[in-house]
């Protein structure tokens, strides 16, 4: 159950963060932003502000932000329709009424002849025989009711389309970078709660079952040479000890302006690649500081993007296969490790994860942030936009194959933590 909650919370932290990115910058620029979501499927949670529905959708595995001029309109007056028509002070149209007119006996039915809900904002009919045709001003912020839903009319220069190229690039890029930046929020809060690792060879702690304690060490003590070698730093310090497993080492060390030595072997440890490697059980001492929290967030998350980089380059080469991959069910087993891990650890986990849907998410295939991008950057070389019904079959083709990756995915998940 806690590793469930711990789930949650880190999707729907890492989503609202990339869609908020998304939600600022949009209607930074202008666009009218329709919906704001957590999720997919059917609505467990909404409430309206200003012109953005906000809503929890069900399925917890993503999110969106439906601007408009993205898709089509779902509602469309044509010519020979009949609706009702409610103004505002000014004597513009505030409310077109679609359907269900007797429950808005106030409205004045008109039969429409032209309307334009993008441009001139205007719609002209016949109200009466005796009237004739006539025309009304729409204000540009409207609303058209249909099934007793009202939606905000979407003039031109609302929609997403009407904006410069730098304001939708920066509208689909804002996502992920906001996700670049809560992973290096993460990581500073957890440098200034963890303390930052000072570079002296300095002992901070000693675990219970090392050979350290065994030999006496204690927190503060000052480690001077190793086996002869003058040692300052704690990667001096820590290569010699790695250096020789099971090989009698002896340490000179400071405590309180005296000097002693004591004789410790390095135990074995299996490090990366199946390297063995030697340890005593210290740990470096520890500060905290603003500055040194600032910077390890910003080295940390680009320590992390390299790593991310490196393991898609892998993939692309060959190196990974599918079964490297992990889905859902992959990062909630592995998160289940971490949180046992402790909260410090589960916040590093949460930063991570963040950084690799900032990267994922701006990769150049369709659907994703990093494929819109691509398009428009096609449209900057080419001075002129591509068809919205060719891009929006291939982001629909795209989607299609992701959730196909997705699945497969989630399947070799399955077989490999349960099968």
């Amino acid at each position: 159950m806690n590793t469930f909650i711990s789930i949650i919370i880190i999707f729907g932290l890492l989503v609202f963060i990339h869609e908020l990115g998304h939600l600022l910058f949009a209607k930074r620029a202008g666009i009218l932003c329709r919906e704001f979501a957590i999720g997919f499927g059917p609505k467990i949670f909404s409430f309206k502000k200003s012109e953005t529905v906000y809503t929890i959708r069900l399925l917890p595995l993503g999110g969106f932000v439906r601007m408009a001029g993205e898709d089509p309109e779902m509602i469309q007056i044509k010519p020979g329709y009949e609706i009702g028509l409610l103004f505002n002070s000014s004597g513009k149209v505030r409310k077109l009424i679609i359907n269900n007119k007797s429950k808005h006996p106030d409205c004045k039915v008109i039969q429409v002849e032209k309307i334009d809900l993008e441009r001139e904002l205007f719609v002209t009919g016949y109200v009466s025989e005796d009237e004739g045709l006539v025309t009304y001003p729409i204000d540009e912020k409207a609303e058209y009711v249909h099934d007793e839903q009202a939606t905000q009319i979407a003039p031109y220069d609302r929609q997403f389309g009407s904006k410069t190229l730098p304001q939708r690039a920066m509208a689909l890029f804002a996502g992920p970078m906001m996700n670049f930046i809560l992973a290096i929020v993460i990581l500073m809060l957890y440098a200034w709660f963890a303390g930052m690792p000072v570079n002296e060879a300095l002992v901070g702690d000693v675990t219970e079952d090392g050979v350290a304690i065994q030999a006496g060490l204690e927190s503060g003590d000052r480690i001077i040479s190793i086996a002869g070698q003058q040692v300052t730093t704690w990667e001096e310090m820590t290569t010699i000890i790695q250096s020789n497993p099971n090989e009698p080492l002896l340490f000179e060390i400071e405590r309180g302006g005296e000097r002693f030595e004591v004789s410790m072997t390095p135990q074995e440890r299996i490090g990366p690649e199946e390297q063995v490697d030697g340890v005593v059980g210290i740990f470096p001492m520890t500060e905290k500081s603003f500055l040194g929290a600032v910077t390890f967030g910003f080295t940390q998350t680009y320590e992390f993007t390299v790593l991310i980089f490196e393991a898609l380059g892998m993939l692309i080469t060959g190196q990974f296969t599918l079964d490297h991959l992990a889905g859902p069910v992959g990062i909630y087993s592995y998160t289940d490790e971490v949180a046992a891990m402790g909260f410090l650890v589960l916040m590093q986990w949460t930063a991570i994860l963040s950084v690799n849907l900032g990267i994922i998410n701006l990769l150049p295939l369709p659907a994703l942030d990093g494929g819109r991008l691509l398009f428009l950057g096609v449209e900057a070389v080419r001075g002129k936009p591509i068809d919205p019904q060719k891009e929006g079959l291939v982001h629909f083709i795209g989607f299609a194959l992701l959730m196909l990756l997705m699945l497969v995915v989630t399947w070799n998940d399955i077989n490999k933590f349960f099968l």
